[in-house]
């Protein structure tokens, strides 16, 4: 069967005549699950420990009063003369005092990840990069982009300065995508903007290079505003999908494209460079489950339907026969009958008031 091909886009955003096949890699399931559990275990292990100081909340001498003189036996600060003799100290629950349970550098930061799990990742993100309705869907502004996945001829791809870069990333239709970058960058809100982490804004597209390509290519692109590199051999997960979302903008130099069969193979010829690697493949051709049933092969096939209309209950819920007399002489059609029954012989008996005990006891004894 013929393999889809990719039209090769010149420095100039120009389509030119070479053309490459899709690399296999395009063809994997894509799976959301499994793209964001990887995720979150791979934003765990890019964390650097912290933990507050062993002396915060211990910095001062304070003993218990002990009892006796009706106040708590917390530890409480030494001297006189100021506020805060007398005052307690030493518990998380006081003014000035440590923390519950101190954060430690040896907590248990890194999370253990699934080798086939983060291949199988890996591979649904860059078949989630080739769907235009997903980077659509994630932000991406391609409106002006001829074609997804976008590939740039090595050749004409050599720039050596940002003003180059941009000019390329402009003729290829990547434009508005990196000015959408330029207008979110904003101010983040809480105690992040004294951390370090002042700004927010969205993610551009992601340059994709060969080594042949040159370190010069890293470079040049490094100081434009949301617009991440990446080796072809060291694709991350974390740059195909920021924040576990599917459907990463990628631009691709032509020789970074044609290598993607050599580092992934297919669903049936093993990866040169992963290890015991095959691609995943679907389980299912179509997973339209409902419109596979449904089908007119399908269904001329199957036995027709067994029994009669299904009746639902009254009122929509069962009645209890012992206590509801209709549903009662409905199951039992003598049950009416033997009703009557029983309410003739109760009128038949004596329903004369009986005697009192002591009227009972003082008769007994007149007779005796």
């Amino acid at each position: 069967m013929s393999r889809p091909s990719v039209t090769v886009i010149g420095a100039d955003g120009a389509p030119s005549k070479d053309t490459i096949a899709l690399p296999e890699v395009f063809k994997a399931p894509i799976r959301p699950d499994i793209v964001h559990q990887v995720h979150t275990g791979m934003a765990k292990n890019k964390r650097q420990p912290y933990a507050v100081s062993p002396k915060a909340g211990h910095q001062t001498s304070a003993e218990s009063w002990g009892t006796g003189r009706a106040v708590a036996r917390i530890p409480r600060v030494s001297g006189g003369g100021t506020h805060r003799a007398g005052q307690a100290a030493f518990g998380n629950m006081c003014r000035s005092g440590r923390m519950f349970a101190p954060t430690k550098t040896w907590r248990k930061w890194h999370q253990k990840i699934n080798l086939g799990q983060k291949r199988f990742a890996t591979a649904s993100a860059l078949a989630a990069s080739s769907s235009a309705a997903l980077l659509l869907a994630r932000g991406h502004n391609i409106s002006q982009v001829p074609e997804v996945p976008l590939v740039i001829a090595s050749s004409g791809f050599a720039p050596t300065k940002t003003s180059a870069a941009v000019a390329l990333l402009k003729a290829v239709g990547a434009g508005p995508d990196v000015e959408k970058v330029k207008k979110s960058r904003k101010l983040r809100a809480g105690k992040g903007k004294l951390r370090g982490r002042r700004h927010q804004q969205r993610r551009g597209p992601l340059i994709v290079y060969s080594p042949e390509d040159g370190p010069e290519l890293a470079r040049s692109f490094r100081n434009i505003p949301g617009v991440e590199t990446s080796s072809v051999h060291a694709l991350n997960l974390l740059q195909l999908a920021p924040g576990g979302h599917l459907g990463r903008f990628v631009i691709w130099t032509s020789s970074a494209f044609s290598a993607l069969d050599t580092i992934y193979g297919s669903t049936t010829e093993a990866s040169a460079l992963k290890k015991d690697f095959l691609l995943p493949s679907a389980v299912m051709k179509n997973p339209d489950l409902s419109k596979i049933i449904n089908s007119s092969e399908i269904q001329s096939v199957l036995r027709p339907v067994r029994g009669g209309k299904i009746t639902k209950r009254p009122n929509g819920q069962k009645k209890n026969p012992l206590v509801n007399k209709q549903i009662q002489y409905r199951l039992n059609p003598y049950a009416a009958a033997y009703s009557k029954e029983k309410l003739g012989q109760f009128k038949k008996e004596d329903t004369s008031k009986p005697k009192r005990v002591n009227e009972t006891y003082h008769g007994l004894l007149h007779e005796n």
